[in-house]
């Protein structure tokens, strides 16, 4: 075929998979293009992502005798540019050359030939819930998404220590790091496999935070001063040295600490466990909507700018390299792909084109910021002090846990001695609880939409909630000192390389319980510096606001009404925390437990917006599609202004596996709110 190199364009067919029992192949093309060409019937589909606006197409412009030739791995094939209405032209039979060209150039067809043109829309992410990437991928996709709380793991258990006065106890703080990083592997395989069925992480729920902070100024709960311990160990037989110029608190003390706390959590697991199985989260998931949802999770900035500040201020150089690297490969560079050379028996050596920067933009992000860092501290850039804010910007500030961790701990239930119950340590238990509920439930929808399905339904929800709550017993009983909740950051990582494959995280979990029992293992992940992991949250917890303010194209922005109430419900969720902060004591009703228990909720901006937004939001007169309601409603039928929202996928996400479909048609299932019901597929069974 004699053809100008103006007039056509030879690209290559890659990663091309041959039809069965015919000579033809499908594969993508390099620069943004989709092709399939399919030798019996002579037709091609591209998208070409910067086409002018009357729309370029990519149309099959092979001679006879290519049409003869089989399609085969890694051939040429010319395709040549032409308009949609060059196109229809073409397909009547009009302008046609000898060799299926016209005279002006453009691709010709005899009228025999079935010309397929189709615009192919680029899918918003490159694994979906459903989808399995390769195994040799899964394993670093799930390493990437395990980087990203481990800074958090470590804060938790590490204030939990604090709590229970071993600051200076290594061994305690191992086992309790060790616990919380196998409930949180638990709890997340639970949750993807038969929970919510959503690529979410659960771990330590920062929730607790606020309430372990509350208990620490508890008098109860304080930890001996240096006068008791030099009088209870002058009482001892036992010769102690200071540790860092301390005392180390003795373990009997640290135990019982331990024990209260283990108690008071397991009461509240069982609070938590059953607020689900009773279907109760589904029926409050029906009343809260995106006015609802963006102001309490817009109030987690309240308390992650100053997490993110704390880990990015220990050297902000490197803190800011690690966001730039990020930024750049998943954002800049989105929609590019990067040349991979590749050998295989079958096609010898060639070029594989794959979004490998984006897919792994923060796994890279943390290595250049981790080689950095080890550049400054080689060169005496970062300060060696201990006392240094940048000190922890070394990559040498935790070699020891290398050499304290134990090779092989197993976490177990009751490994810190019996059960008690104290009333205080419940009450900040149950006010964690609380929180940690709404915050999942707005996770949940925030997820689905990075993910591109419908909104949960209420069994997945009510599902969720009760594997969280069953969780929190088991961390109580296993003495983690605090429950497990779902990770904003994780889902905006998603968001960062568009890998939202079930699978990635039920690898995660397996991570993340070998980090438990090899503690060699999660000491190696616990040296990363502070400046890299800041970072990384700047750059995956500000996608994850981003996705949070995309629920806001539900409700009609134009009404006076929702304006009003997101604007109060955040200024109140700001105010209140800053009110309590500044007046501790101001909440006297002459009831000690109960004073705690309003102060504890009063100084959580996220619990104290979502309640006011959603009283507002359901006592003012609104309607369902003004109030954004309605995508929770349809589903899959959402409609936003004159478009349907398109979704990966539909509502069978939610389904749990293994499950036959009798017992989903069944009456027990209808009764059952952690259970599907769909009754027709009892007339389908039969």
């Amino acid at each position: 075929m004699s053809r100008s190199k103006e007039d056509a364009v030879p690209v290559k067919c890659l990663n091309m998979t041959e039809i069965s029992g015919r000579n033809g192949g499908t594969g993508r093309v390099n620069e943004g293009f989709s092709c399939e060409l399919d030798v019996g019937e002579v037709s091609a589909r591209c998208e070409q992502s910067n086409a002018e606006q009357n729309g370029r197409h990519c149309v099959n412009s092979c001679s006879n005798g290519t049409n003869n030739k089989d399609a085969t791995k890694g051939e040429e094939y010319e395709f040549s540019y032409i308009t949609l209405d060059k196109a229809k032209e073409a397909e009547s039979g009009n302008n046609q050359g000898e060799n299926g060209l016209s005279e002006n150039g453009t691709a010709g067809f005899k009228k025999q030939d079935n010309i397929v043109i189709e615009e192919v829309k680029e899918k918003p992410l490159i694994y979906s819930i459903s989808e399995n990437p390769p195994f040799y991928l899964t394993i670093l996709f799930s390493l990437q998404q395990a980087l990203l709380p481990v800074s958090t793991s470590l804060s938790v258990s590490l204030l939990v220590a604090e709590l229970v006065c071993a600051r200076d106890d290594d061994e305690i703080k191992a086992q309790l790091l060790s616990t919380t990083f196998m409930m949180a592997g638990i709890a997340t395989m639970l949750m993807c496999t038969v929970g919510v069925r959503l690529p979410i992480f659960q771990g330590p729920s920062s929730s607790y935070v606020v309430p372990l902070i509350g208990l620490m100024t508890l008098k109860e709960w304080s930890c001996p001063s240096k006068e008791e311990l030099v009088s209870i160990y002058s009482n001892s037989t036992v010769n102690m040295t200071d540790i860092n110029g301390r005392l180390p608190v003795p373990k009997e003390i640290i135990l019982g600490q331990l024990e209260k706390l283990q108690g008071s959590l397991m009461v509240a697991g069982i609070l938590h466990l059953l607020i689900g199985l009773t279907g109760l989260v589904g029926v409050i998931a029906r009343y809260v909507g995106p006015i609802t949802i963006v102001p309490s999770l817009m109030l987690a900035v309240l308390y992650m700018h100053r997490v993110t500040v704390k880990f990015a201020e220990s050297f902000w150089g490197t803190a800011v390299a690690t966001t730039v690297c990020g930024v750049i490969l998943s954002l800049y560079l989105s929609g590019k792909k990067t040349p991979i050379p590749f050998w295989t028996r079958g096609r010898g050596f060639h070029i594989f084109w794959y979004p490998l920067h984006q897919v792994f933009s923060i796994l890279i992000s943390v290595l250049f910021g981790w080689a950095l860092s080890a550049i400054f501290t080689n060169f005496g850039v970062l300060s060696s002090d201990p006392n240094s804010v940048q000190f922890y910007a070394r990559t040498d500030a935790r070699n020891q846990i290398l050499t304290t961790n134990p090779w092989f701990f197993f976490p177990y239930p009751g490994q810190f001695g019996s059960f008690r119950f104290d009333t205080a340590a419940f009450i900040g238990a149950f006010v964690a609880t609380i929180m940690s509920i709404v915050d999942s439930i707005c996770d949940y929808n925030a997820c689905a939409r990075m993910c591109f399905v419908p909104f949960p339904p209420a069994h997945a929800m009510n599902r969720g909630i009760f594997w969280e709550g069953l969780m929190s017993f088991f961390a109580g009983m296993t003495g983690a000192g605090h429950g497990t909740n779902s990770y904003g950051g994780n889902i905006g990582a998603i968001g960062i390389t568009k890998v939202a494959s079930r699978r990635v995280f039920q690898v995660l979990a397996l991570i993340y319980m070998l980090f438990a029992v090899l503690g060699k293992l999660n000491a190696a992940f616990i040296t990363i510096p502070y400046s890299v992991l800041g970072g990384t949250m700047i750059l995956y917890f500000g996608i994850f606001f981003g996705i949070v303010l995309s629920q806001l194209q539900f409700i009609d922005l134009n009404s006076t009404r929702n304006l009003a109430i997101l604007g109060i419900s955040i200024l109140v969720g700001f105010m209140s925390p800053y009110w309590v902060e500044n007046n501790p004591e101001a909440i006297d009703t002459g009831v000690p437990e109960l004073d705690r228990t309003l102060t504890m909720l009063l100084a959580n901006g996220i619990f104290v917006a979502g309640v006011v937004a959603c009283f507002l939001d359901n006592t003012v007169k609104g309607t369902i599609q003004e109030r954004g309601l309605i995508a929770q409603l349809e589903g899959e039928g959402t409609q936003v202004g004159d478009h349907k929202v398109e979704y990966e996928e539909g509502m069978e996400v939610y389904d749990i596996p293994w499950v036959p479909n009798f017992i989903k048609s069944s009456r027990f299932a209808k009764y059952c709110p952690i259970l599907p019901y769909f009754p027709e597929k009892d007339t389908q069974t039969k």
